[in-house]
């Protein structure tokens, strides 16, 4: 008896402005049919390879490519290896890149850029993080810019340009939202910048992106209410964070020690 396709999926709407749907997948013998999308499919493929015809042409996703296949183009997909294929795929709202760069996406979908790969896997991890959306959206900007980059044959990403009054206008706006956060787009709005030129600017201002100065800031409002005697499940709400596991990872990360230890005197004293 022929083995039995097998399937081993996982889907998710994150809050994050832009991303439709975010899908991780392991198939083994399932092709995809002929079928079209509303929204711009942004793949990476893990393990194995998928083979797809686009606009009557053949294609493939080896592990180093990101493939973007455009809003309402016909296309299809089958595993190119006895393996079958592990994928992670971004549906992104046809607004984030413009149908204006859908025909420059049929003649070229897949992208052999590494910097642009380890974005899309960064962008992934941020999705499946509760909490981590200002991180997602951040990233979300910085890989549709040079996504638009690529499709917009010839040009070059213009190098980022200094601007210190819009980085400290942001920090500012971080500094009194440390708690409640906004997105991206919000601070865009709010200072009248480009949301890409906005986390530029402030990462060649500060060194970091704003979304880990703002887990900088929560996790030193945290340490104070920690040593207040607050137990880190409260402490977790009332500094920003999503949950305590959120804050857990994030306390680990820059402190070296869990919240339950930071605020125990019994078991550790920590200085920094």
């Amino acid at each position: 008896m022929a083995p039995q396709p097998t399937a081993d999926v996982s889907a998710w709407r994150p809050a994050v402005p832009g991303v439709v749907e975010v899908f991780h997948a392991h198939f083994t013998e399932y092709a995809y049919p002929m079928h079209v999308h509303e929204a711009w499919t942004l793949l990476i493929v893990d393990d194995g390879a998928v083979r797809y015809d686009l606009d009557r042409h053949e294609h493939g996703t080896p592990h180093d490519t990101v493939s973007l296949l455009p809003p309402h183009v016909p296309h299809n997909g089958s595993p190119a290896t006895s393996g079958g294929f592990r994928k992670r795929v971004l549906y992104l709202d046809a607004g984030v890149l413009g149908e204006d760069l859908i025909g420059a996406a049929v003649d070229a979908p897949d992208l052999r850029d590494p910097v642009l790969r380890r974005r899309v896997g960064q962008l992934h991890s941020a999705l499946a993080r509760p909490g981590d959306e200002l991180e997602a959206d951040s990233r979300l900007t910085l890989i549709g810019e040079r996504l638009r980059t690529h499709l917009h044959a010839g040009l070059r990403t213009a190098a980022a340009r200094r601007d210190p009054d819009l980085a400290r206008r942001l920090r500012e706006l971080l500094d009194e939202r440390v708690v409640q956060g906004l997105t991206l787009d919000e601070a865009a709005g709010l200072v009248s910048a480009h949301p890409a030129h906005l986390v530029r600017a402030f990462s060649a201002a500060y060194g970091i992106a704003p979304h880990q100065y703002l887990t900088a800031r929560r996790v030193d409002l945290a340490r104070r209410l920690l040593l207040d005697g607050r137990p880190p499940g409260e402490v977790a709400a009332a500094a920003g964070f999503y949950d305590q596991a959120h804050l857990t990872r994030h306390f680990r990360k820059l402190v070296g020690v869990t919240p339950g230890r930071y605020g125990d005197r019994r078991k550790s004293s920590v200085r920094r």
